[in-house]
């Protein structure tokens, strides 16, 4: 959950750079949730309530790590565009999201932190 928290606190930081890691566990955890209030929401009958509101309030760090996700891989937000184009764009996001970031500086900053151990450690006291 530390990962997802993480993205949360940073939700509208779209410079930098996002781990393979940050990413895939921001967007298991969305999944989940969003799984769960669309159950919920069926069971209530509230038809969909609860789970769109929880889309429209991720969507925008959810956007977030999506740009640091690219600039990992070394590329621009503009190939999130790709996303009006069905399954077809979805794929090749897909792929730039699954592939492994530059291991070097790259235009969009150093190379990521699988985890910020030190701001970790630091917020839980230790």
């Amino acid at each position: 959950m530390d990962w997802y928290f993480w993205v949360l606190r940073n939700y509208a930081t779209f410079d930098g750079r996002a781990h393979r890691r940050e990413f895939w566990m921001f967007t298991l955890v969305n999944i989940i949730l969003f799984g769960v209030l669309n159950v919920v929401d069926r069971i209530v009958g509230w038809h969909h309530i609860l789970s769109l509101a929880y889309a429209l309030l991720t969507l925008v760090p959810t956007l977030a790590v999506q740009v640091r996700r690219l600039h990992d891989t070394n590329r621009s937000w503009r190939w999130l565009l790709l996303m009006i184009i069905p399954l077809f764009g979805w794929l090749v996001l897909l792929a730039f999201y699954s592939q492994r970031g530059t291991s070097q500086e790259n235009e969009f900053g150093p190379e990521p932190q699988p985890f910020p151990q030190t701001v970790h450690a630091t917020e839980r006291g230790a």
